[in-house]
């Protein structure tokens, strides 16, 4: 087994040279060891490798005793909800999200839906890379109500549809794009429960592991023509764009614009702060700033600044009580959604906000996008990433700005501010930049920061 299938809160890696099913199967001890567990939920995508890495891991588990609730086809936010709700000793989705076809991976959680620490993914790894016999019971467990998995569903789009009040808006209609990937189930549960002035117009929806309109994942803009299309044919309010396992949403405004992920944090952190004490903390990662600092301090919250990544954003979350997080990679956390990162709660609770206002999703971004402009995450395929990231530092160690070492490098001047760091995920360098009403001095350090960075 290659040891580098192991992230810093994940697994992923190529399918079958390096993920397969007798790989998937040596995970699923790990993390029975790893845990101690005899209750785990198993969900998985719709690459076309998924059902076979789940199946590995289900007879793994099943043949050391313990009992599994199999979700077959769903979310990752699911397992989340489902090992929260079922208390079960851990959750594992096979999933790779947003990354090629020939990738999949595992993504872990604990009891109560919390990620696993860092030593309970070391303690996975280390005993999948041994040569541990697969445990197996003299007393063989179980799959537990494998044809549930209707009532199962019912159940979370219950608990979803809690998050928003929808009735009494004025009459809406949304564009959601599934991109052949897992989201176009739920999205037709949640249609048959919408009010009849609320119309949800589903594209791409049925799950296709071909992947025939492309990998679903909306941060890269070649992804988006099809939501921003079909918003402005259908003269929608806003659509809705979802990676593969949608635990992350994606906006489009009225005109079919991209929302960046940075203004959405902010919105979605004034309206959790709206139905929430003062004083709550609202958290959020340290890539872009100062919009979400601005929102919190106008709306009477507390900010958490935390490192990038769902073990992170979730921790941090438990730790400050904090009713919602952000990241601007569209991750979106809930305080009553177990801390977890959920991709449908979201939109929900802004066709709420812009049906009760009677503004559009563009006017309620609009003062957070002129008030800090920004420059969208810029990644970059480098040799040495290591190295550019070490010019980086070089050229601004005697800059005069303030720097923290929260996640990567960020410096923070009078107008501007930026970061760049590894990505957890892929082998890129990652660079976000953002000043203070400026514009022209944001293309300005932009080009700077490309220019050292690229440098040959």
């Amino acid at each position: 087994m290659d040891p580098t299938i192991f992230k810093a809160y994940d697994a992923r890696g190529v399918v079958p040279d390096q993920l397969n099913p007798s790989v998937a199967a040596r995970i699923a001890g790990g993390v029975l060891a790893a845990t101690g567990g005899q209750l785990f939920v198993i969900g998985h995508d719709v690459r076309l490798h998924s059902r076979a890495l789940t199946e590995a891991m289900i007879d793994t588990l099943v043949a050391a005793g313990a009992e599994v609730i199999d979700l077959g086809l769903c979310g990752t936010e699911e397992v989340y909800f489902h090992t929260g709700r079922e208390q079960a000793d851990a959750g594992l989705m096979v999933t790779a999200s947003h990354n090629p076809a020939e990738y999949n991976g595992v993504k872990f959680v604990g009891k109560s839906a919390a990620p696993l620490s860092q030593s309970g993914m070391d303690a996975v790894r280390d005993w999948a890379i041994s040569d541990t016999p697969l445990p197996v019971s003299a007393r063989p467990g179980r799959v537990l109500a494998p044809a549930d998995a209707e009532s199962r569903r019912r159940v979370y789009v219950d608990r979803i549809m809690e998050f928003a009040a929808l009735d009494n808006l004025r009459p809406l209609h949304m564009v959601l794009n599934a991109g052949n990937g897992c989201a176009g189930p739920v999205i037709e549960a949640l249609t048959d429960r919408m009010p009849p002035q609320i119309q949800l117009s589903l594209i791409h929806g049925e799950p296709d592991g071909s992947f025939p309109h492309g990998i679903p994942n909306p941060l890269l803009p070649d992804r988006r023509h099809a939501t921003a299309k079909a918003v402005r044919e259908l003269a929608a309010d806003f659509g809705v764009a979802f990676d593969g396992d949608f635990d992350r949403c994606f906006f489009f405004d009225g005109e079919g614009r991209f929302v960046e992920g940075y203004y959405v944090v902010s919105l979605l952190a004034k309206v959790m702060l709206a139905r929430s004490a003062p004083g709550t903390a609202i958290v959020f990662d340290n890539r872009m700033t100062w919009a979400t600092e601005a929102a919190i301090a106008a709306a009477g919250g507390q900010a958490v600044v935390s490192r990038t990544g769902h073990v992170f954003l979730k921790r941090a979350l438990r730790e400050h009580a904090a009713v919602y997080g952000g990241e601007m990679s569209a991750h979106h956390y809930f305080h009553d959604f177990y801390s977890c990162d959920s991709g449908m709660i979201p939109w929900l609770l802004i066709a709420q906000l812009v049906g009760e206002s009677g503004s559009s999703l563009a006017e309620h971004v609009a003062a957070a996008q002129a008030a800090f402009p920004c420059s969208g995450e810029i990644n970059f395929r480098l040799e040495n990433s290591k190295a550019a990231l070490a010019r980086v530092e070089a050229a601004f160690a005697d800059a005069g700005g303030r720097r923290d070492n929260i996640d990567g490098v960020s410096y923070s001047f009078t107008d501007w501010r930026f970061n760049v760091r590894l990505s957890n995920t892929e082998p890129l360098l990652r660079l976000n930049v953002e000043s203070r009403g400026d514009a022209a001095l944001l293309a300005e350090k932009t080009q700077v920061l490309r220019a050292l960075i690229e440098e040959a």
